[in-house]
């Protein structure tokens, strides 16, 4: 993402605070883009009207977009003195993920805004289906927004994989990088790089009687170190702003965000899908969880997103 033009906020009746509304405001004032507000509407009941003339249901999908275009507008009036552009826009469609997708591969859109809200208690994943199918399968930027506020002079944590040397992966890491840093500017506030890696495998040290797990801790801890200075180097990054940490990912950049009160986590995600995805998941919907602040998930480049607008 070299510059924000256009954000498409998905608006949530169930947000009583519109934090995407909100959010993709505050971008618009710094960058000047262009906000769509997206309200996707459904009623299952429509399912159960086949009993009625094709005049008929036509007519109960066209009220119920009438009347929510109406709520929208409503919504979106405090706000249309505060940026330049703002236009709603009311779809029906019974798959959300598919509808907000396709509005990105028509109008080319550089960022997807979506507030998150808590489920049940008992409940271990706090997001949406919705959520979930944009981060695997979205081609722009998705911006999944908590309750923490973004003041001026704040952290911004560029999570990479330092060590690993695929190209696909060096360069969504510099992805990573450029795009914390282009919000950093947007927020007045500072980038940290941070770069985890896994621990020493402990059946290693019952294998081989000879293993010194204590050089080979170094050995890697050193590895990982140099790789995230030359990331740190070439994006202008003062290494004391580096961190490297010993662990799971999913673990660790929540507790940094959490000790350095972090406004914003910047990370890539594979875009995976099927039976990986929900067996597996990977580290963007793991951490997605427990994270306390904004987290903006990248695709790497080239990425193809699964919904075409052939579907249709």
């Amino acid at each position: 993402m070299k510059h924000l033009k256009k954000i498409l906020a998905i608006i949530d009746p169930a947000d009583e605070e519109q934090k995407s509304l909100k959010r993709a405001v505050e971008l618009a004032q710094k960058t000047n883009a262009s906000i769509t507000a997206l309200l996707v509407v459904y009623d299952f009941s429509y399912e159960m009207t086949t009993m009625l003339s094709q005049q008929e249901r036509d007519l109960m999908r066209r009220c119920m977009v009438e009347e929510r275009t109406v709520w929208l507008d409503e919504i979106l009036a405090p706000f249309a003195c505060q940026v330049s552009q703002l236009h709603p826009l009311v779809e029906w469609h019974s798959r959300p993920f598919e509808s907000i997708i396709k509005h990105v591969l028509r109008e080319d859109f550089d960022l997807i805004i979506k507030a998150t809200h808590k489920h049940h208690l008992f409940h271990s994943v706090i997001f949406t289906p919705t959520d979930w199918h944009l981060i695997r399968k979205a081609p722009a930027p998705v911006l999944l927004v908590k309750d923490h506020a973004w003041p001026e002079n704040g952290q911004v944590i560029a999570a990479i994989n330092a060590a690993n040397e695929e190209k696909h992966h060096v360069d969504l890491n510099h992805s990573i990088i450029e795009t914390a840093q282009l919000f950093s500017e947007y927020l007045h506030a500072k980038t940290h790089l941070l770069n985890c890696y896994p621990g020493t495998p402990v059946n290693l040290t019952v294998e081989l009687p000879e293993f010194d797990p204590t050089q080979y801790r170094h050995a890697i801890r050193q590895h990982h170190e140099n790789s995230t200075y030359q990331y740190a180097e070439k994006h202008g990054i003062n290494e004391e702003n580096c961190m490297v940490k010993e662990g799971l990912p999913q673990s660790l950049i929540n507790d940094v965000a959490k000790e350095i009160d972090a406004e914003l986590i910047v990370i890539g995600t594979v875009g995976r899908t099927g039976l990986s995805a929900a067996l597996l998941g990977n580290t963007a919907e793991h951490l997605l969880d427990a994270a306390n602040c904004d987290v903006l998930a990248i695709k790497p480049a080239g990425f193809v997103s699964p919904i075409t607008l052939d579907d249709e």
